[in-house]
Order: C-alpha cells, then sequence, then structure tokens
C-alpha cells in the first residue's frame, strides 16, 4: 500500500540509495536525507578526508553512528577520535563539531527532524 502522507513531512517507506540525491552542505561534505518523519530523521553525511562539519547547535537531539572512516569529533567542548562502529550523542544546545581524520560516513540521526533539510523552515 502506498503512503498516503504528504512527502514534506513524512519520507517514502523505502529509501534506495542509488535513487536518492546528494547534498553538498560544505567543502568535501555531502548529505543525503534517508527516512524522516516530524518526530524523527536519518541522514547519511559522506566527508572527503580533511573535511570539517564546523561547530554549530540546534535544538534538535542527535544521535550519531561512525559507519566508515576516522573522526576527531568535539561535543560540549570534550574531544575523542572515533572510528567505524563508534557513536556520539549530542543533547539540544549542545555545540557539536567534526573533523575528517580519514575518509568517511557518519549516520546521524535527529529528533525532531530537521525540517529545514527538506526545505521546510
Amino acid at each position: 500500500m502506498g503512503n498516503t502522507q504528504t512527502k514534506k513531512t513524512c519520507s517514502d517507506v523505502f529509501q534506495m540509495e542509488n535513487t536518492l540525491q546528494w547534498e553538498s552542505t560544505e567543502p568535501g561534505v555531502q548529505r543525503q536525507i534517508m527516512g524522516y518523519d516530524g518526530q524523527l530523521m536519518v541522514v547519511k553525511v559522506k566527508f572527503e578526508q580533511g573535511a570539517v562539519g564546523s561547530a554549530h547547535s540546534h535544538y534538535h537531539t542527535q544521535a550519531s553512528f561512525v559507519a566508515s572512516g576516522k573522526f576527531e569529533v568535539t561535543v560540549g567542548g570534550e574531544k575523542k577520535i572515533l572510528s567505524a562502529g563508534d557513536g556520539f550523542y549530542v543533547a539540544p544546545d549542545t555545540t557539536h563539531g567534526v573533523v575528517c581524520l580519514e575518509a568517511g560516513v557518519l549516520v546521524d540521526t535527529f529528533s525532531p527532524m530537521r525540517a529545514t533539510f527538506i526545505g521546510m523552515k
């Protein structure tokens, strides 16, 4: 059965990697929006070696998984080196950012969804 909700508030039931667009966000950084609704969003973020996910904060809760590569991750002023299989949690309004030490992919989850990522305000 098809999805009856609008695309603006809910993703398709299945996301096929080869059909989803990659969007450049910063030099050497691209993101691919996966599944989402108003309460949750999953985003893959691909980094080239040396690329920086600039320090920022937002009201969303975030949990991230290192799918591949190696990253220097800073959350709330604390730094750690994370590799494939590791993860990190970011409480709302906590400053965080990453430096990619070895090319890789982070899988970010947000609650609620990051509406601006899909063109909503």
